[in-house]
C-alpha cells in the first residue's frame, strides 16, 4: 500500500465522518466517501487504545492494510475508505479479517463481482 493510498490528516478524516456513509459489522465500521474526480482509493485506519497493547494495534493494521491489497481489484478507486476496529477485531486472524472485511464491503456495496 502505497503513502499516497492512506489517509493521514484530521481534516480528511473529518470530511470522511462527516460527508460519507458508514456500515458496519461486530468487528469492524467503515465509512465510504464516494470521489469522482479520484483515480485511486485512499484508506484510513482507527484502532483505539481499548482494543489491546500497540503490538496488538498494529497486528490489527497490518491485517487490514493486508486484505485491502488483496481485494484492490474490487475495489471501488473513486472513494475514501475509513476503517474503525472494534474490540472484537483483536480476536481475528488474517483469514478472518479479510472475511470479516468483505462481508462490510458488500453491505456498502463497494466491491465488484469477480
Amino acid at each position: 500500500m502505497r503513502k499516497r493510498q492512506r489517509i493521514k490528516k484530521n481534516e480528511e478524516f473529518q470530511k470522511v465522518f462527516k460527508s460519507g456513509k458508514s456500515f458496519a459489522n461486530r468487528q469492524f465500521v467503515v465509512y465510504v466517501l464516494r470521489k469522482e474526480e479520484q483515480t485511486e482509493f485512499r484508506i484510513g485506519l482507527s484502532v483505539g487504545k481499548k482494543i489491546g497493547n500497540a503490538v496488538k494495534r498494529n497486528q490489527i493494521k497490518r491485517y487490514i492494510r493486508q486484505a485491502f491489497l488483496e481485494l484492490k481489484d474490487e475495489l471501488r478507486n473513486d472513494a475514501d475508505y475509513v476503517i474503525i476496529a472494534r474490540h472484537q477485531a483483536a480476536n481475528l486472524d488474517f483469514h478472518e479479517t479479510k472475511k470479516s472485511l468483505q462481508h462490510v464491503l458488500r453491505i456498502a456495496k463497494v466491491l465488484r463481482k469477480k
